[in-house]
């Protein structure tokens, strides 16, 4: 809708200057030019031309206001069909509409292949008739151009996803037994591209990318768009070389590499495609298959196949389940003991709540698959809340129970970070439960911190105002600056589980650990490390400094049941040294 809004505001290019639209009137007989005049001037400003040259050099000199030309084809100089063939091969003048007028009616059907709008025998019909004629091209002409314009990317010149969508649709129509191929390209790491180079060099990169892709999908009877930012759309027969159509789109931008950079375009294809499902649906396959080979420079073609449509069955089912397992408890909360080990006899000191799905057809499903889906469509802000007001209900049962409380940390993610209601959410919870801000620590992974930082630090500082402890989770995986995390409001640096297993693997190497415990004890904050396997690995952590861990080698995460041992431990210890 705005794209056609802006292109009726740019209707006033076909006026003149006192409002009227402009007409270029031709005939070498002048009193066939006055009887146009007298029909037309009153809603029409009018412009003359005596031959084919004049024709010409008036379209050029009113291109961009001229909404329409009447032309004679029997002139001097140059006649009307040769003027009108220059005009139709001339890409500044070719939208300009032409209605020819002639006796000889014979030549009606060459005007209209050339490009003629219409057809005006002479002698001249009633007025009437002339002006409806020159009313209704003029607004056919304005409406294709209405359509063109939302039709087409302003960018790169193809198809826009809406228009493209609807004429593939229209192919398939006309084509029902064609085996086609739904083709989605990205180009890997573009965002960096334009940070580097700007948005200038990277629209000219856009533009070629598409140039590129439409001069072998085009040229194959297949159609294609720029969907978004970075993504184009090919829809085109089954069966093209699709490593031809990469080298061509590719061959558009890495001739030029003088700056030392180099894009690279990654392509998924949905071949030989359903066509009793949705345009949409074939396309979102497709980029299923692009994603599997992102980032990768050396796969740069993936396919949609088998595994991955059981991988995004399996994926919808949980979308699809989502709200029931939410009502019917499916999800439960287990919880790890974190232990401090600078003291002779480790102590537990908190624990992590990590949340498992026991499905009931599925079994039970990995936090590693439906986390990063439910990020990705936006339900994890729903499981945090959910599981925030599991952990603090069971927080109560243990402090009614046991009469202490040991905190434990739950996992605000980026998403709920952006939700101006999570100051208020969380406190509601802790007075639902009866419970202070020091019982609920709070994990914020050290990604988040590097996105949209300003806001992510100002929440995080609002939080620890009103008492609640914030660990920065994930350390080493989110690549901060030293600068940046001297600045951040942070009470504990965790250290991402596989970070620690990388440097006591074979050949791994423990030097950064020790630098980044240094790290932690200059900003005065205690180090956890999370994936600690064994005793060697543990005292080995001890030595360098490291104040808390949690892994396997203290516990797997465990349901409330199991983790209430250590909270009976826990005091038997707190009673030895009364």
């Amino acid at each position: 809708m705005k794209g056609a809004q802006s292109m009726l505001k740019s209707h006033e290019k076909f006026h003149s200057e006192n409002g009227k639209r402009l007409l270029l009137v031709a005939d070498d007989e002048l009193i066939n030019r006055e009887m146009m005049r007298v029909v037309l001037q009153d809603d029409y400003e009018l412009v003359f031309a005596t031959n084919g040259e004049e024709v010409l050099q008036e379209a050029r000199k009113c291109k961009d206001v001229l909404s329409l030309i009447l032309l004679d084809l029997i002139m001097p100089v140059m006649s009307g069909l040769e003027a009108l063939q220059v005009l139709q091969s001339d890409s500044e003048l070719s939208n300009i509409p032409v209605i020819v007028i002639t006796a000889n009616q014979n030549a009606e059907v060459e005007s209209l292949q050339i490009g003629a709008y219409d057809f005006i025998t002479k002698p001249y019909p009633q007025p009437d008739v002339i002006l409806a004629r020159i009313q209704r091209a003029i607004e056919l002409h304005e409406d294709r151009l209405i359509i063109s314009s939302t039709e087409r990317d302003e960018l790169t010149g193809l198809y826009n996803r809406e228009y493209f969508y609807s004429y593939a649709e229209q192919f398939d129509q006309h084509h029902k037994d064609m085996a086609m191929d739904a083709i989605v390209v990205d180009i890997n790491r573009f965002h960096f591209m334009n940070e580097r180079f700007g948005a200038k060099y990277c629209d000219d990169v856009l533009r070629r990318v598409g140039k590129g892709l439409l001069s072998v999908v085009g040229k194959a009877g297949g159609i294609v768009c720029r969907r978004e930012a970075d993504t184009f759309m090919a829809y085109c027969p089954h069966g093209l070389d699709y490593e031809e159509i990469l080298d061509k789109a590719s061959v558009s931008f890495t001739e030029e590499e003088s700056n030392g950079t180099r894009a690279w375009l990654r392509m998924g294809i949905y071949e030989n495609v359903d066509k009793t499902i949705e345009i949409e649906r074939r396309f979102d396959h497709a980029q299923m298959a692009a994603d599997t080979v992102r980032g990768s420079f050396t796969k740069r073609i993936g396919v949609y196949d088998s595994a991955l449509r059981d991988k995004e069955m399996y994926s919808e089912q949980l979308v699809a389940d989502f709200d029931i397992a939410i009502k019917e408890q499916q999800f439960c909360v287990y919880y790890q003991p974190k232990f401090e080990i600078q003291s002779a006899v480790p102590t537990l000191v908190s624990a992590e709540a990590l949340v498992r799905w026991q499905h009931p057809s599925l079994g039970l499903v990995s936090p590693g698959v439906f986390v990063p889906l439910f990020e990705e469509n936006g339900l994890i802000q729903q499981l945090d809340v959910y599981v925030w007001g599991q952990t603090a209900a069971q927080i109560r049962a243990w402090k009614d129970r046991f009469d202490y409380v040991t905190p434990v940390s739950i996992n605000v993610s980026r998403i709920d970070m952006y939700d101006p209601h999570l100051t208020d959410i969380l406190l509601g919870i802790l007075a639902q439960n009866g419970l202070s801000t020091s019982d609920l620590l709070l994990e914020i992974t050290e990604s988040a911190y590097t996105r949209d930082s300003k806001q992510i630090i100002d929440t995080v500082s609002n939080l620890r105002k009103l008492g609640f402890k914030v660990e920065m989770d994930d350390f080493g995986t989110g690549y901060s600056s030293l600068n940046m995390i001297s600045e951040l409001p942070i009470d504990a640096l965790k250290l991402d589980m596989q970070f620690i297993r990388g440097a006591f693997a074979t050949g791994g190497d423990t030097k950064m650990l020790e630098i980044i415990i240094d790290i932690a004890d200059y900003l005065s904050v205690p180090t956890v490390a999370e994936g600690v396997e064994t005793e060697e690995q543990m005292e080995a952590l001890r030595k360098m400094g490291c104040d808390l861990v949690q892994g396997y080698y203290f516990s797997r995460p465990v349901p409330a049941t199991e983790f209430e041992r250590f909270l009976e431990e826990r005091n038997k210890q707190a009673k030895a040294t009364e």
